[in-house]
């Protein structure tokens, strides 16, 4: 039936190739939302993250009522704004099922190399450096989700299907979060005190256990989706002389990134050095694939540029509590 209806969708007589999607538009739209709900996901757990944090932080230092007024409120206007935060899920989902597997791939690489060899650098700042990539993952793992879906389903003859029940089991995932997020948000306080919210109490008494969790889980994540982002773009080289061609400047052009944006950390800090490393690996990636790549890899490119604004823009309070904690950690 689906290739019934593609058969008549525009094809190559009206549109150039480049503009074409790698796979069904269905096929697209359900990774992209699997994607999406990732980032739903680590997101809310995020805010439950730094929102435990700041009151053990409270707690354990006998903070005012005044203190605590002036530090609550950036999270309680970041929750309640819904509707912003279903347009921007759609915003990012139609993002991530334009970007085509190739760039996507490259997207998850060069975010590894750089996460890892900053926190092998980090030293004595691994915690908050280990929180600030945590945040700044968020596009990054929708793009891992999407292409090692796109790998482990490829030939799959029921394929729509399975990529349907990994939406469906996605989607359930982020309503789950996101509910707890709201409920930790409005009445953590009342039930961790008052102890008869199951919820609540786990939180209390082992709440720090959550950042190691989504540590572990990105872990698994990234791991699958750099074996499958490997093999994507491999599967476009004729012959091991493409290959080299293609890889040479790569490499060469994530290590000097990696280098620059390393360097660039100690002269800036918070929301700006996010944004200049957003604009030069980007910007980077596009001149490389101007000279190595192909149309349909710069356009999906400047959909990532869109794609990451989107994720990072609401979350730059995530990044300030990280950074905030520099000076404040236990």
């Amino acid at each position: 039936m689906l290739s019934f209806i593609k058969s008549f969708l525009p094809t190559s007589y009206f549109l150039p190739g480049w503009l074409i999607l790698d796979t069904n538009p269905v096929d697209s739209l359900l990774q992209g939302l699997v994607g999406a709900c990732g980032i739903s996901v680590l997101c809310s757990l995020m805010r439950v993250h730094f929102f435990l944090v700041e009151e053990r932080w409270s707690v354990e230092s006998d903070e005012s009522d005044e203190g605590r007024k002036r530090r609550t409120p950036c999270h309680e206007r970041r929750t309640k704004a819904g509707l912003t935060g279903m347009l921007q899920f759609f915003i990012v989902t139609g993002i991530l099922s334009v970007v085509g597997s190739r760039v996507a791939s490259l997207v998850v690489l060069e975010f590894c190399l750089r996460s890892v060899s900053g926190l092998i650098t980090s030293g004595q700042e691994y915690r908050t450096c280990l929180q600030q990539v945590l945040v700044q993952s968020q596009f990054s793992v929708g793009c891992a989700l999407s292409c090692s879906l796109y790998f482990l389903h490829e030939g799959a003859s029921q394929r729509w299907l399975c990529l349907l029940l990994a939406a469906a089991l996605s989607w359930f995932l982020a309503r789950q979060a996101t509910r707890l997020m709201h409920h930790v948000m409005a009445l953590y306080k009342l039930h961790s005190s008052q102890r008869y919210c199951g919820v609540c109490i786990s939180l209390l008494t082992s709440g720090q256990c959550l950042l190691p969790m989504l540590c572990r889980t990105l872990i698994l994540i990234f791991t699958v989706a750099v074996v499958a982002s490997v093999s994507i773009i491999n599967q476009h080289f004729l012959s091991a002389t493409e290959a080299v061609r293609f890889w040479t400047p790569l490499t060469i052009c994530y290590t000097l990134l990696v280098v620059y944006m390393q360097d660039a950390q100690h002269h800036a800090s918070g929301s700006e050095v996010v944004l200049n490393t957003v604009m030069v690996r980007l910007g980077g990636l596009m001149v490389l694939m101007l000279t190595v790549g192909r149309w349909a890899d710069v356009l999906h490119i400047l959909m990532c540029f869109l794609g990451e604004a989107s994720c990072l823009i609401p979350t730059m309070d995530l990044l300030d509590a990280a950074s905030s904690q520099v000076s404040e950690s236990p």
